[in-house]
């Protein structure tokens, strides 16, 4: 996958997730999960592209290991919202199988990209 095919995926992830806040600001009341939710599932992307244009091998690494620490945040804020029920199986399920997905390039990548910095 290239690195225009994972920012595209965490754009669009991010994009779900602004969606995800203003339908539970919206429709379920609810305004401090969501502010979480949308604060590390955007921040994904954001460090992403970020490590994209780093300074050096290091930075990217750092900046990497950022975004994939916003996807584990991003993770257990899914699930207290779907275990807080403001949010459907359907929505959860949907949510998590993209995170999943940039979190397993994310990971792959630091752990590449850590390697490659070792030698």
């Amino acid at each position: 996958m290239t690195k225009s095919e994972i920012l595209d995926k965490c754009i669009a992830f991010s994009v779900k997730i602004n969606k995800m806040r203003k339908y539970l600001r919206e429709e379920q009341h609810e305004y401090n999960n969501s502010d979480q939710i949308q604060r590390s599932g955007t921040s994904i992307g954001a460090n992403y592209s970020e490590a994209c244009d780093a300074e050096s091998k290091a930075d990217f690494v750092h900046k990497l290991h950022i975004a994939l620490k916003e996807a584990n945040e991003t993770m257990y804020w899914l699930k207290v919202l779907y275990g807080s029920e403001f949010i459907s199986k359907n929505q959860y399920d949907e949510l998590m199988n993209d995170l999943d997905e940039i979190y397993k390039v994310l990971f792959s990548s630091v752990k590449t990209a850590k390697e490659k910095l070792k030698s």
